[in-house]
């Protein structure tokens, strides 16, 4: 009853102009005609507007009395992505950000643990030189405000912030931060110590090449650096795996593939490791036309052999910076029964993903249109590793070794 309504607000609103155009330099009549037609594509389009339990009604409320205070272009590209952060979901996004927007991710990762935000993950394959342990630690502060406060003052005001799944994610968007701010972070180590730490003096490596590789006790590892979303990939990849066939296992490395990509790349890699066809994911989605029923659509899609097929052992590595479609090559390659998954939770990105045009502006937002599932009905952004790692120090790859031991073993 609640979606018909704002459904029903929105078209009324849109036929009788329910603001007029001010001076200045934004226009509140397009402002207001591209939040109707938000709203209206994540009532009608987003698979997980319901499981999120974000009231519709309060976001068309709170948001169209913020119009008259938008001032300038950024503040409304801040605007926007403000109503998108109120689901607490990293795949809604704008393909486009300013100055004072959010980063999408930070190299820390903190979960709460007895109400308290812990750092569980550290990016530890992509930081160079990273001497202070700070696994385990507990975030106190961000540039002097107490993370409790930080987390009051975060800009959503229809999610439900005590909600522990809306708090861990608003905890790392806060870790992300603003591109134009500081990230200093107040920390109580293990030890009881309290330190300042700067996230922004970080150093982190830098890889032109879409992956590398190395041998270590005659297993092949390939790293894919944040490149599943370059068709280009695929060649490249073939050209590893060429050089990587007579090693006694293989290691795949998506632990930096927190941009996603596509799965024409994903099935080009999954599909040299199969013999015959064999199924990766479920796709589930509904349809509603003309007023009727809303009816669940879904289906199996499979991966198809190609070229020389690598027949041996073979490790798949993730973690908190494994996203979108790293995620989906991991649970394919388990869901093909073709490798052993080892690391933590990984980035927790939900659905298959569409762009939808603003009617006013130059760029536009998406949303997630369709759940994903694991082979065996595990829900994607629910997947935990087969051969689950808790991080526990950056002094090591717990992982890396993890994935040498098992090929290792395999391979006796």
């Amino acid at each position: 009853m609640k979606t018909t309504k704002l459904v029903l607000i929105i078209i009324l609103c849109s036929f009788f102009s329910c603001a007029k155009a001010q001076g200045g330099k934004v226009d509140e009549v397009k402002i207001k005609e591209d939040l109707y037609q938000m709203l209206n594509d994540i009532s009608q389009y987003y698979v997980y507007q319901k499981d999120k339990n974000v009231d519709l009604n309060c976001l068309l409320e709170y948001y169209e009395n913020q119009i008259p205070n938008i001032k300038t272009e950024e503040e409304t590209v801040l605007f926007f992505e403000y109503l998108l952060d109120e689901f607490y979901d990293s795949h809604l996004m704008l393909n486009t950000s300013r100055n004072s927007s959010f980063r999408l991710h930070s190299p820390i990762y903190a979960t709460l643990e007895n109400g308290s935000p812990i750092i569980s993950n550290v990016w530890q394959t992509q930081i160079e030189h990273l001497e202070q342990e700070i696994v385990g630690a507990e975030l106190l502060k961000i540039n002097g405000i107490d993370f409790d406060k930080a987390i009051e003052q975060f800009p959503t005001h229809c999610n439900d912030k005590s909600s522990e799944k809306a708090r861990e994610w608003i905890i790392n968007k806060i870790l992300a931060g603003r591109y134009n701010q500081p990230r200093i972070l107040t920390l109580k180590l293990a030890n009881d110590n309290t330190i300042e730490f700067d996230l922004d003096k970080l150093k982190f490596k830098q890889n032109a090449e879409l992956l590398t590789t190395t041998i270590e006790e005659n297993i092949g590892i390939i790293r894919l650096n944040n490149s599943l979303g370059n068709n280009s990939l695929i060649n490249e990849f073939d050209k590893a795996l060429e050089k990587l066939m007579n090693t006694k296992g293989l290691i795949i490395d998506l632990r930096n593939t927190v941009g996603g990509g596509n799965s024409y790349v994903a099935r080009g890699i999954m599909g040299r490791f199969i013999d015959e066809p064999k199924p990766y994911q479920k796709h589930q989605f509904f349809e509603k036309y003309d007023g009727n029923e809303l009816i669940e659509r879904s289906w199996i899609e499979y991966v198809s052999p190609r070229g020389e097929i690598y027949q041996k052992p073979v490790a798949i590595l993730v973690g908190r910076w494994t996203g979108s479609m790293g995620e989906g090559l991991a649970i394919g390659f388990e869901g093909m029964e073709r490798a052993t998954i080892i690391g933590s939770e990984m980035q927790r990105l939900a659905g298959e993903m569409n762009g939808f045009p603003f009617k006013h502006r130059n760029y536009s937002y998406r949303l997630s249109v369709a759940k994903l599932y694991h082979v065996n009905g595990t829900p994607r952004e629910k997947y935990i590793p087969t051969n689950f790692i808790a991080q526990t120090t950056v002094k090591k790859d717990e992982i890396l070794e993890n994935g040498i031991e098992l090929i290792n073993n395999q391979t006796k």
